[in-house]
């Protein structure tokens, strides 16, 4: 059986890791308003196995069905297993903030939701942002969203995650839409995208977190002025990456 580190081998520079892969399972889809439910944390090296972490948090308001649909955890459920919001938020900032302190970069797909509704979070329960903890900005991270949307511009078709699981050939046969089950699959993609362009690793972090914030903008100022031009409302694309200028 080839096991976590036996896959890894063979990549360089920051790829080899160890990286630190975040996902969120919420309410909904609002940073400002939506709560987290469930979270994950796998930090991969190529040198040791998977070190996982998960929580289930009762987010203290009710799970909308289609939330509970797509994560499968309805509001009884997480009030009756659910850790206090507080105490989950507070664990999972202190291990996040420990990885980038040492320069070890989270890896999330989609990363300016994830990251901007956990700011929101620990505004919300009075604890200190990861900025707060950091002292600085949050980076380094990478985002293979943003980086397929960069790389692989004029491709046609959807970018969520299982349609990049189809292009890198990841295999999602269990299934996406737990917190846990979508980090590996963001890590696995990452994996595949940068052997796919072996020159990221060969990048260093902050201009790689650079890259990416500038690679963004443009493409979120791109996709405003098309919405714009077909009369679409709604705010749009938020222009700031890794974390909303609001969050």
């Amino acid at each position: 059986m080839i096991g976590p580190g036996d896959q890894l081998r063979g990549l360089q520079g920051w790829a080899e890791g160890p990286l630190l892969g975040f996902d969120t399972e919420t309410t909904g889809v609002s940073v400002a308003n939506d709560r987290i439910v469930t979270a994950a944390l796998v930090r991969r090296s190529v040198w040791e196995p998977d070190d996982v972490h998960t929580w289930l948090i009762d987010p203290g308001i009710e799970i909308p069905e289609n939330a509970a649909a797509i994560h499968g955890i309805t509001t009884e459920h997480a009030r009756e297993f659910g850790q206090p919001p507080a105490r989950a938020l507070a664990e999972i900032a202190q291990l996040l903030a420990e990885s980038l302190a040492a320069g070890e970069p989270v890896v999330a797909y989609n990363a300016s939701f994830d990251l901007t509704i956990l700011e929101v979070e620990l505004r919300r329960h009075g604890l200190p942002t990861l900025a707060e903890r950091l002292g600085r900005a949050v980076s380094p991270v990478i985002d293979p969203l943003v980086l397929d949307r960069h790389l692989d511009r004029f491709r046609r078709g959807k970018r969520k995650l299982v349609d990049l699981c189809a292009v890198y050939g990841v295999d999602d046969s269990d299934g996406l839409h737990t917190a846990e089950v979508d980090v590996v699959a963001t890590l696995e993609v990452l994996r595949s995208m940068v052997r796919r362009h072996p020159d990221l690793a060969l990048m260093d972090l902050t201009s790689l977190h650079a890259a990416q914030a500038e690679a963004h903008h443009a493409w979120a100022e791109n996709f405003n002025s098309w919405r714009l031009s077909r009369g679409l409302d709604g705010p749009g694309a938020e222009l700031t990456w890794p974390l909303h200028l609001d969050g």
